[in-house]
């Protein structure tokens, strides 16, 4: 793997894409709000949209009034669902044939 510049990692060992990587918390927790308004805005207008067709087009009013009716519960699943699935870890390893950190020289360790 090489780094923006080219060339290779300093230690070479061990490296996480970050591909692989879960989403956070916070995003996650957007990304169910933000679904959740939007199947509530589509049910407010399956509801306004059943007021306003009763008596122009019955079966029609009736479709979007079940709409309206199945569409929270249908949200509220979607809403309540868990995170995504946890990648496996190989696919997000990437190993070099090297190891971490290159082996220590002796005269540094031998303080007198």
């Amino acid at each position: 793997m090489r780094t923006r510049t080219g060339k290779k990692p300093a230690g070479g060992g061990e490296v996480y894409r970050i591909t692989g990587a879960r989403q956070g918390l916070t995003d996650d927790v957007r990304g169910r709000q933000r679904r959740y308004v939007i199947s509530m805005l589509i049910r407010t207008v399956a509801v306004i949209a059943t007021v306003l067709l009763w008596n122009v087009s019955r079966p029609v009013a009736v479709v979007t009034l079940v709409a309206g009716a199945l569409l929270p519960y249908i949200a509220v699943v979607v809403a309540n669902a868990g995170r995504e699935n946890v990648p496996s870890l190989p696919s997000a390893l990437l190993t070099s044939g090297r190891s971490a950190l290159p082996p220590a020289d002796e005269h540094l360790h031998n303080r007198n």
